[in-house]
């Protein structure tokens, strides 16, 4: 038997990806880029087995058995085999490609709720197939094909997709762009506003919006070609304002053309708005007190939840403010509310109590997330951790955690 275990993260674009050109294959409609989240707080985590004495293929995920009939997982198993058989293994015989495969894995953050689990699920799927069969070289487009921003998590930091011009998207990569540390102690505060399943599935509302909406035409065409060399430019300057104003505007334009579809793909709520009204009033703040080098900006994927990216020397007065804007449930103590990196509390100045609505109610928010810009997948190498037993191949435990 053979097995390995990683770890994979979370990304968080802001230039967002939005559409396919060929959903397939998953080719996207323009270019992306994002960052890279610590794994500290969010990460999938999968071991795989192969064995001679497997008698089928099997995958357990988040403690349930499913089929491996899924396309998109077979695509990426299938990729990964194909390149192995073109190269041989050193200390294992060439019938490894024939023995059949254990997939284990488990997220510690919520699926399907707009968190980018399956971008954090497939990487980590991908990255340790290569490392078992032995497979070099790009993998950011094999776990494409299993979920389009998966390419992303392949990498740490800052991360271009690139959209690619092929029809068999052998162009359609992802690459590192810039490192984890290049925005100087840079946090990220994720407001969770619903953790459960999102009504409308990311394939599902891009096929809908590529098929009805008109702003999204113009969207590809005009607005995110410019936009991306914008944020290129800013990323290459260092420059703060400009790139916070360039993720906001891009995710502003992203849930305009999910609007703008037929029927419409809703995707934030009330409170979603609650969260970028107050982050522009702190914005304008700093601003009027020549500060841009502080500002925060906001961006949402296909769901309700705010991420933010905060210059760390203000992270402390940003929770400070979203923990007065919008309190927690009496049933949640402090730390069940503020999960991730810890901060001592601090008194707020009164130019910052001022943008507090004095009509606040608590529960609006499930809980944040504090964590920061992080490296791509890791290999875990004490077989402790490890989702499956190293003598049946099975998962460990009901919930394939160790």
């Amino acid at each position: 038997m053979k097995t390995v275990t990683c770890t994979a993260p979370v990304n968080i674009a802001v230039i967002k990806y939005w559409g396919k050109r060929d959903e397939k294959i998953i080719l996207p409609l323009n270019d992306s880029i994002s960052f890279t989240l610590s794994q500290d707080e969010m990460c999938a985590k999968t071991t795989v087995s192969v064995s001679p004495a497997f008698s089928d293929d099997r995958f357990w995920l988040n403690g349930k058995e499913e089929s491996l009939e899924n396309p998109r997982v077979q695509n990426c198993l299938k990729e990964i085999r194909r390149r192995a058989s073109k190269r041989k293994f050193e200390g294992y015989d060439e019938d490894i490609l024939n023995w059949h495969v254990h997939i284990c894995s488990v997220n510690n953050f919520p699926t399907a709720a707009g968190l980018a689990s399956s971008a954090a699920g497939y990487a980590c799927l991908v990255f340790a197939l290569g490392q078992v069969y032995g497979v070099e070289g790009d993998l950011s487009s094999i776990a494409r094909q299993g979920s389009g921003s998966a390419c992303r998590s392949i990498f740490g930091g800052l991360v271009r997709w690139y959209k690619g011009e092929l029809e068999d998207g052998t162009d359609s990569i992802a690459r590192s762009i810039a490192p984890a540390d290049h925005f100087s102690d840079l946090k990220v505060i994720i407001c969770v506003v619903n953790a459960d399943r999102k009504k409308t599935g990311s394939t599902d509302g891009m096929r809908r919006t590529v098929q009805t909406s008109q702003l999204m035409q113009h969207r590809v065409k005009e607005s995110v070609k410019s936009r991306i060399d914008s944020m290129m430019e800013a990323i290459q300057e260092k420059n703060w304002s400009s790139f916070c104003d360039l993720t906001i505007a891009d995710s502003n334009e992203m849930h305009a053309v999910c609007q703008d579809t037929f029927p419409p793909c809703v995707y934030m709520t009330d409170t979603s708005h609650a969260v970028t009204s107050l982050i522009h009033q702190y914005n304008e703040l700093k601003i009027a007190q020549g500060d841009i080098n502080h500002k925060v900006c906001y961006t949402f994927d296909a769901g309700p939840n705010a991420c933010l990216f905060v210059p760390g020397a203000v992270a402390e007065e940003i929770l400070a403010i979203l923990l007065l804007a919008f309190p927690p449930d009496s049933s949640e103590t402090p730390d069940e509310y503020v999960r991730g990196i810890r901060v001592k509390p601090i008194t707020l100045s009164k130019e910052l109590m001022s943008l507090i609505d004095e009509d606040v109610k608590s529960g609006r928010l499930k809980y944040l997330i504090h964590t920061k810009v992080g490296d791509g997948p890791q290999i875990i190498r004490d077989a402790a951790f490890s989702l499956l037993d190293q003598a049946t191949g099975l998962p460990k435990s009901a919930g394939c955690i160790s």
